[in-house]
């Protein structure tokens, strides 16, 4: 018996210890799966429930889904989806004619499936949601109530709940005319709610000054709740992904967000570096240090930060909050799950019972390990931060994917015309929207080429991407690679660009104009075709690197499939081969490089973990290529 009881908690310990390797975000995002399994409920025993909660928690696992690669966190997401979404579009339990702007807000979430799967009865749930906006009663000046129950009350929460959503869908649908009312949204709920004095906002706001809690002469809630400026904070910086790059509105939020940070950042706890419950009561008894909220202020600032929003040197602001989070909040427990302690399950206003908006109430709501909201809160901002310690060796570097030699088009699920097959912005299979992301995350920008390539329109590329060039069965009038515009890359190159060469077999790419460019480096893309995968035969994809190599040090397996098969000559070198065939190659040109591969391998079919087994380390080889290119591209003097 004493062994038996030795042996099963010698594995609890080794379990402990294997989850706490794990990265901080990936290891709450196994918390949440072990809490809400198969469906989600509030509270244990209790129905499952169409919650804005779930949503928060699938935002942040999707980020960790993209981040690492890692599978099982998209499964997850759309399983606990497909639990409300039925195959007709319709979803159990959302009540648009109740409206409540909280259940838009897991529509974030059922776009990303639509996104990515481009299964219909998504987009037709997205679409319902979406009419709800369209009915939803506002304000005399234009803004959403919270819920008709709550009727000519503006809350920070609704921001969160409603505008990234009303955003994602405008921008998918190109219905320009939404951001003008997105950021009259944002920019009127501030001009209500923004004390002058500490320049931080009020829970909420109540047009017709009847609410309890409703000051007489401005409508705004007595109080500062931090969550409240949390939601608002991740509104901001998630609504602006979407908003059009010249949109007036873009600015006007920036502005606010500014404003917002500088706030913020002056009620942030000197010695512990979180926040408290009401922002500015810190000395106040019973008030205490909140850890939804502080999840969701380090999130706002880091990720403002990466998008050049806000001044970079907020992010010691953001990295100081975060190891207080993890010092305060944090605790792992003797079977190795780690939970967040601290979260208030809920702070509302008006309603029954009444709640009064005083400092007494908030201080009489219920405080909690586990709650859904802070853990959700704490995966984004966890992922946030994974993500801000990468190094940032692609700082401004811009990396160019060719649209001109590449030039498939296609009309998508949303009704617009688009380019199709290896594009940053596509993230169904054939999509680079992951590829585009790793770029990103070590700092490069990603734009698109689409003319063809001359001196002036390279200048200030560091990195020109071209995959599977058109042929006639692509399109009606392809654009082959001329002498022209080989002559005007390899010269570029030979002053110090770095040029990425993805092929195809022959079959399914032209390689005859192709070779025009590559032949200047001593790389020729032959017609000679391997790893010609039938169904699931994976292992007929398999590439395996055996020897270290300046590009690849850790990933040792790789799947590509149906590639054409490279023959070099100086200065080209073979990087990889299998069975005397080349499959990788380099060269140096000048003061540049060349990376060149038969296969559009990067796309998201196989590198998001979905599709080929784990053993085929795609995403680790994305992310080791990535920053071998960027740290090919000479410094700047």
């Amino acid at each position: 018996m004493k062994r038996i009881v030795f042996i099963v908690f010698s594995c609890v310990l080794m379990h402990a210890a294997s989850a706490q390797k794990l990265p901080l975000s990936q290891q709450m995002s196994l918390t949440a799966m072990n809490l809400w399994k198969d469906s989600f409920a509030l509270k244990p025993g209790k129905p499952a429930k169409w919650s804005y909660d779930q949503g928060v928690i699938l935002k942040g696992m999707e980020a960790v889904w993209k981040l690492y690669g890692d599978a099982k966190f998209f499964e997850y997401i759309q399983r606990s989806m497909d639990f409300y979404v039925q195959e007709d579009g319709s979803i159990k339990q959302y009540q648009r004619d109740e409206y409540n702007i909280d259940h838009l807000n897991n529509g974030k979430v059922v776009m990303m499936l639509y996104d990515v799967t481009g299964k219909k009865k998504y987009q037709k749930a997205i679409d319902y949601m979406r009419t709800q906006l369209d009915e939803h009663p506002r304000t005399k000046e234009g803004s959403f109530w919270h819920k008709k129950i709550y009727p000519w009350q503006v809350w920070l929460d609704g921001l969160y709940m409603a505008q990234p959503f009303y955003a994602e869908y405008a921008m998918h649908y190109r219905q320009d005319s939404a951001f003008d009312d997105i950021a009259k949204q944002f920019i009127l709920i501030e001009r209500h709610t923004r004390d002058k004095k500490t320049g931080l906002l009020y829970h909420g706001w109540d047009e017709s000054k009847e609410q309890k809690w409703a000051d007489k002469v401005t409508g705004c809630s007595p109080h500062f709740w931090a969550r409240a400026m949390g939601w608002y904070g991740v509104a901001m910086v998630d609504a602006l992904d979407y908003f059009p790059p010249m949109h007036p509105g873009r600015d006007s939020i920036i502005g606010i967000l500014n404003r917002f940070v500088k706030a913020i950042v002056k009620v942030q706890d000197v010695k512990s570096g979180v926040w408290y419950d009401i922002l500015d009561m810190s000395k106040a008894p019973k008030n205490y240090k909140e850890s939804s909220a502080s999840s969701m202020l380090v999130y706002t600032i880091a990720k403002a930060v990466r998008k050049g929003y806000i001044p970079a040197f907020f992010a010691a602001n953001a990295k100081k909050g975060y190891n207080g989070i993890v010092k305060e909040f944090i605790e792992v427990d003797s079977t190795g799950q780690t939970n967040l302690k601290g979260t208030v399950t809920v702070s509302g206003l008006g309603g029954k019972p009444y709640r009064d908006g005083s400092f007494e109430y908030y201080m009489s709501e219920p405080v909690i390990t586990n709650d859904p909201k802070g853990i959700g809160a704490f995966i984004m901002c966890a992922a946030e931060m994974e993500l801000a310690a990468l190094p940032k060796i692609g700082k401004g570097k811009k990396v160019v994917l060719d649209c001109w030699f590449n030039n498939e088009w296609r009309k998508n699920g949303y009704g617009v015309n688009v380019r199709r097959h290896y594009t940053w912005d596509d993230a169904e299979q054939g999509g680079f929207s992951l590829l585009g992301s790793i770029f990103n995350n070590y700092g490069a920008a990603t734009v698109n080429l689409e003319e063809a390539p001359t001196a002036k329109n390279l200048k200030g590329a560091a990195v020109y991407v071209m995959v599977d060039p058109d042929g006639w069965k692509d399109t009606k009038s392809p654009n082959y690679m001329d002498e022209k515009s080989a002559k005007a890359i390899a010269e570029w190159v030979k002053q110090g660009g770095v040029l990425f060469l993805m092929a195809n077999d022959t079959s399914n790419c032209d390689l005859k104009y192709f070779n025009t460019l590559s032949n200047k480096f001593g790389i020729h893309f032959s017609d000679k075709s391997r790893n010609m995968v039938q169904g699931k035969e994976f292992e007929t994809g398999a590439v395996f690197n055996n020897a270290i190599n300046p590009v690849f040090r850790k990933t040792k397996k790789m799947y590509l499939k149906e590639i054409s098969v490279l023959e070099t000559i100086s200065p080209a070198k073979p990087l990889l081969s299998e069975g005397g065939d080349v499959i990788m190659a380099t060269a140096k040109y000048g003061k540049g490089t060349v990376f060149a591969v038969g296969d559009p391998w990067l796309y998201n079919e196989y590198v998001d973990g979905r599709k080929i087994p784990a053993e085929f380390e795609n995403f680790s080889a994305a992310n080791e290529l990535v920053q071998w290119l960027l740290k090919q591209v000479p410094a700047k003097k």
